[in-house]
């Protein structure tokens, strides 16, 4: 081997070596806004302390409509905290294995205010209401959840599917 061709591999390797750290070093500066989880990761704790914690604002969400398996399977909803609403009844969040859902109650019935799937699953079909029960399903590559809600007086109370 040639002093010329040590040269030329000593300097590529060089190089390579000054790019790299120059990368690190950018990475660095930029911190776990590029690298990290922004926000950074919740305990269980934090996250059932922020679910109590009353909406300041309610939004819907629906997830994108996809072809998937048929069939469901009907689960037991549990409830994740309750928050008074200025202008009706109760307001109440369920959550399923399938997703979550908030109902509130009001002069004309149950109305589905907020719903989210988990991760795997989808909105398959949604009834909002206002009306005597609300239903959202959560569709998952081979389960489907359902979680009917009603009022029973002012409260929302999670129902067995008819």
């Amino acid at each position: 081997m040639g002093r010329r061709s040590i040269l030329v591999a000593t300097g590529w390797v060089a190089t390579a070596a000054i790019a790299t750290l120059i990368g690190l070093g950018a990475i660095r500066l930029v911190g776990e806004s590029l690298t990290g989880t922004p926000g950074g990761v919740r305990s269980e704790a934090e996250i059932e302390r922020a679910l109590a914690a009353p909406e300041p604002a309610p939004t819907t969400s629906t997830a994108s409509a996809t072809p998937g398996t048929t069939g469901t399977a009907s689960a037991t909803p549990g409830t994740t905290g309750t928050a008074p609403s200025a202008n009706s009844g109760a307001r109440r969040g369920f959550a399923t294995d399938g997703g979550t859902a908030v109902a509130e109650c009001g002069p004309g019935g149950v109305h589905l205010v907020s719903w989210a799937p988990a991760q795997g699953y989808r909105v398959r079909d949604v009834d909002r209401g206002p009306d005597d029960d609300v239903e959202v399903t959560f569709q998952g590559a081979t389960r489907a959840y359902e979680l009917k809600v009603r009022c029973i007086g002012s409260e929302p109370v999670a129902v067995a599917d008819d």
